[in-house]
C-alpha cells in the first residue's frame, strides 16, 4: 500500500535552481503562501514555487518564523526512517572516519544541525551520553526515528534530549525535558572533565572549544593565568595540566563552579575558583595593581536578537577593556565571543577599540572557531557562530 501523499506548500515567488537563496533549508513565514488547511506543526510536505514547480521537500510549521525547513532537493528522496538512518550514519563517518576525532576525545558533537542537513538538530556526544537538542518541531515530531538511528551508531549509549522554552515557544511543540541523567567522565587531549547536562547548562559541558583549550594552554607553561567566565572551568584547567604556575577562574553563578572544581579534582590539578561579578572583581584587581600572564574571557552568548547587537557589542567592549588593563606587558590573550549574530569582522573591531581605550595595542596571532565537528555550510554561514582571537598584548 503506497503511503499518503504529502501536503503541497506553495511559495509567493520563484526559486529556480540559480536563486541565489536556493540551497538554503530555511524559508521564511512571509515567503510562504497560505495553505487552506495547514498541516500540523513539523510535517513532511512538499515545496512548490510560485511557477508550479518542485522545489524539495522538508519540515512545515505555520506557527514559526523558519515555516519551511528544506531537507532534501532531490525528488526521489523520501524523508523517513532510512533517511535520518543514512543522513545520521554520514554525519557520525565525518567525525570518526574524515576528522579521527575518537583519537583524542571521547566528547564531539555528532549533528551540527544545518552543517549536516538535519536543520533543527543538534547531538552532542559525552562518553556513552548522547544529548539530542530540538530547535524546531519537525525534528521533534520524528524523534523516534532519530533515536534509533543513533543507537545504530553508538550501540549502548545513553539518551538525555531537551528543547529550550524560547525554541518551544517559538516552534508551538511542548516538551519536558526527564530528570538530569547521571554525569558522563569525558577525556580530550588527556584532560578529564565531567559532562553534567540537563544542570541548567544547555549540555553541561561545551566541547566546540577543545582545539582552542588545547592550542591556548600550551602557551601558558609557568605563567598566572586568568580565566574569566570560566564555566566548568575547560580553559583554566587545561593550562594547569599543561604547565601553568597558578590559575584563578572566576564565574558568576555558584552552581557551575561547584562543577569546576569536580573537574580540577577529577585532574589534580590546583586552580583557585571565585564566584564574582567579573566587572568589579577586575576594577579591583587593577586598581590593586595585580596583573596576569594570560587571560581567557569567553562569556555566554549575549543576545539572540538583531536588535540588540549593538548594546551586545557595547558590553564586549567593557568586558575586554577591563580584562586587559590587568594583562602584563607581553602577556597571551584569549578573547571569545559565541554571540552568532556577532560578525567576526564586527567582533575584532570591538578588540581594536577595547585596546585603544585600554590604552594598549593587540597582536592577533590567530582567529580560529569552532572544532571541526561544528561544520557550516558555504550556503548557511549562520550555522558558523564561534569566534576566538588570540592575542599578544603590546
Amino acid at each position: 500500500m503506497n503511503a499518503p501523499a504529502n501536503p503541497v506548500i506553495h511559495l509567493k515567488t520563484a526559486r529556480p535552481p540559480s536563486h541565489p537563496n536556493a540551497r538554503h533549508p530555511w524559508i521564511y513565514q512571509k515567503m510562504v503562501e497560505k495553505p487552506a488547511a495547514r498541516p500540523k506543526p513539523g510535517s513532511v510536505v512538499e515545496i512548490h514555487d510560485n511557477t508550479g514547480d518542485w522545489v524539495g521537500r522538508g519540515f512545515y510549521n505555520g506557527h514559526s518564523r523558519i515555516t519551511l525547513r528544506v531537507l532534501t532537493h532531490d525528488a526521489a528522496e523520501a524523508i523517513d526512517a532510512d533517511w535520518f538512518r543514512r543522513r545520521i550514519a554520514r554525519a557520525v563517518s565525518l567525525r570518526r572516519d574524515v576528522l579521527k576525532l575518537d583519537a583524542v576525545s571521547d566528547a564531539w558533537r555528532v549533528v551540527h544541525a544545518e552543517g549536516d542537513g538535519l536543520s533543527g538538530l543538534v547531538v552532542d556526544r559525552y562518553a556513552d551520553l548522547l544529548v539530542v537538542e530540538f530547535f524546531s518541531a519537525g525534528m521533534f515530531r520524528h524523534r523516534e526515528w532519530i533515536y534509533e538511528a543513533l543507537r545504530e551508531q553508538f550501540p549502548g549509549c545513553r539518551f538525555y534530549a531537551f528543547a529550550e522554552d524560547h525554541v518551544q515557544k517559538q516552534e508551538s511543540f511542548d516538551f519536558r525535558a526527564p530528570d538530569a541523567p547521571a554525569p558522563a567522565i569525558i577525556t580530550e587531549y588527556g584532560v578529564k572533565f565531567r559532562a553534567s547536562p540537563g544542570s541548567g547548562h544547555k549540555t553541561g559541558f561545551f566541547a566546540d572549544q577543545r582545539d582552542n583549550r588545547e592550542w591556548f594552554a600550551r602557551h601558558v607553561q609557568g605563567a598566572r593565568v586568568l580565566d574569566l567566565c570560566c564555566n566548568s572551568g575547560g580553559f583554566g584547567i587545561y593550562a594547569k595540566a599543561r604547565g601553568a604556575d597558578e590559575v584563578i577562574g572566576l564565574d558568576l553563578d555558584e552552581e557551575i563552579l561547584a562543577i569546576a572544581k569536580k573537574n580540577a579534582q577529577l585532574n589534580d590539578a590546583k586552580v583557585r575558583f571565585v564566584q564574582a561579578d567579573l566587572f568589579p572583581w577586575l576594577r579591583d584587581t587593577a586598581a590593586n595593581g595585580e596583573q596576569f600572564d594570560a587571560v581567557i574571557l569567553d562569556p555566554a552568548k549575549m543576545t539572540r536578537d538583531r536588535e540588540q547587537v549593538i548594546p551586545a557589542l557595547k558590553k564586549y567592549l567593557d568586558m575586554n577593556k577591563l580584562a586587559l588593563s590587568v594583562l602584563k606587558p607581553g602577556g597571551f590573550f584569549l578573547s571569545c565571543s559565541c554571540t552568532g549574530l556577532v560578525s567576526e569582522e564586527q567582533f575584532l573591531d570591538m578588540l581594536r577599540r577595547a585596546a585603544f581605550y585600554a590604552g594598549r595595542s593587540l597582536q592577533i596571532l590567530k582567529v580560529a572557531g569552532a572544532g571541526a565537528d561544528h561544520p557550516f555550510m558555504a550556503s548557511v554561514p549562520e550555522s558558523r557562530y564561534l569566534k576566538a582571537v588570540f592575542a599578544r598584548v603590546e
